[in-house]
C-alpha cells in the first residue's frame, strides 16, 4: 500500500464501521473464514472509489462475472445491507478488469459502398415525401370540410341572432302599444 492510499483506506474503514457491524442480527458470514480478519475485508462502494471505478461499475461487475470474488459479510437490514469481499481478491479482480482490452469483442460489419448509402436514402426520401403527400391531402379535405362546417355554423348563427334582435324589437314595441295582457299573450306564441 502507498502513502498515498492510507486517506482511502481510513474512508473504507469508516463505512464499513457505519455498517452496523456491532449489531449482531445485522450481521451475517457468508465466509466464516473472514470472522476475526474483518480488516481483509472491503465493501463495494470503498472497492470502487480504491479503484477509481463507479459503484455501479462494481455492481456490473458483480452482477456479469461468476468470477468476481465470493461476498465474504453482509451487513445491515433490507434495503439497507452493506456487501464486503476480501480485499485482495477485489483488487485482483478489478486490476484484471481495467486492463483488458477496450471494445468490441466481435468483428466490425462490413461496409456498404457509398452508392449503396446514396441510393438507400433517396429510396427512404422518396417513401417520406408520398407518406407525407398523402396526409397532406387528407389533412387539406378535414381542412375543407371544417371550414364548410365553420361557415355554416356561422350563418346559423347570423340568422338564430337575427331572429332574436326582430323578435325583441317587436315585443318591446308591442309592449308600449297594447296592455299588460296582450304582451303575455304574445310571449306564449
Amino acid at each position: 500500500m502507498t502513502h498515498t492510499d492510507e486517506p482511502r483506506q481510513e474512508a473504507v474503514r469508516g463505512r464499513r464501521d457505519r455498517g452496523n457491524v456491532s449489531d449482531p442480527k445485522a450481521v451475517t458470514w457468508l465466509r466464516p473464514e473472514y470472522r476475526g480478519r474483518e480488516d481483509e475485508l472491503i465493501n463495494l462502494a470503498g472497492g470502487a472509489a480504491l479503484v477509481g471505478v463507479s459503484r455501479s461499475a462494481v455492481s456490473n461487475w458483480a452482477k456479469r462475472h461468476a468470477n468476481f470474488p465470493k461476498i465474504a459479510l453482509l451487513t445491515g437490514i433490507g434495503d439497507r445491507r452493506v456487501k464486503y469481499v476480501p480485499r485482495s481478491e477485489f483488487l485482483a479482480f478489478a486490476r484484471a478488469q481495467l486492463s483488458k482490452k477496450r471494445g468490441p469483442n466481435r468483428p466490425p460489419a462490413p461496409r456498404r459502398s457509398a452508392i449503396t448509402l446514396r441510393t438507400e436514402e433517396i429510396a427512404h426520401s422518396e417513401r417520406q415525401i408520398a407518406r407525407l403527400e398523402e396526409l397532406e391531402a387528407r389533412q387539406a379535405k378535414a381542412l375543407t370540410n371544417t371550414r364548410r362546417a365553420l361557415r355554416k355554423h356561422r350563418a346559423r348563427l347570423r340568422h338564430a341572432q337575427k331572429h332574436l334582435a326582430e323578435e325583441i324589437a317587436v315585443l318591446h314595441g308591442n309592449r308600449g302599444r297594447q296592455g299588460p295582457n296582450q304582451a303575455d299573450r304574445f310571449r306564449r306564441e
